[in-house]
């Protein structure tokens, strides 16, 4: 037993990855170190494949894109009817309140065509930012 040293807990040992470790309890360390940066790699690995595989997404994109446009001129005018008949609504509302004298009705008033011009405020701001 020449070469081996008594005190065998101190001595360090080259690993084969060029590194040296204390075998007392930084082996379990640096396989679990090891372990880690090979799953990350295969984890990168995977995305950066899985990226190369959808191909060319802008076809699908400029798809979904003229799609959701095709939309906005029927529900533009939806939103348009909406408002109409909610205006009608309001004014048959504003005239019974008026015909039998509430002292209430500028409020009811100003309610319903605020609601009137928000819906067609809303439709005219989003047909035009999205637009």
């Amino acid at each position: 037993m020449g070469n081996i040293p008594r005190n065998h807990k101190n001595l360090i040992i080259n690993h084969s990855a060029g590194r040296t470790i204390h075998p007392s309890g930084n082996l379990k360390i640096n396989v679990f170190i090891m372990k880690k940066k090979v799953l990350f790699s295969a984890a990168v690995l995977l995305a950066a494949s899985s990226a190369f595989a959808q191909g060319n997404g802008m076809a699908g994109i400029t798809e979904a894109t003229n799609m959701v446009t095709s939309y906005f001129d029927p529900a533009t005018k939806l939103i348009y009817a909406i408002g109409a008949v909610v205006g009608l609504i309001g004014g048959v509302k504003v005239y019974g309140k008026f015909s039998s004298g509430d002292p209430d009705t500028s409020k009811t008033a100003a309610s319903w065509f605020g609601a009137c011009i928000f819906l067609i405020v809303a439709a005219t701001i989003l047909r035009s930012f999205f637009l």
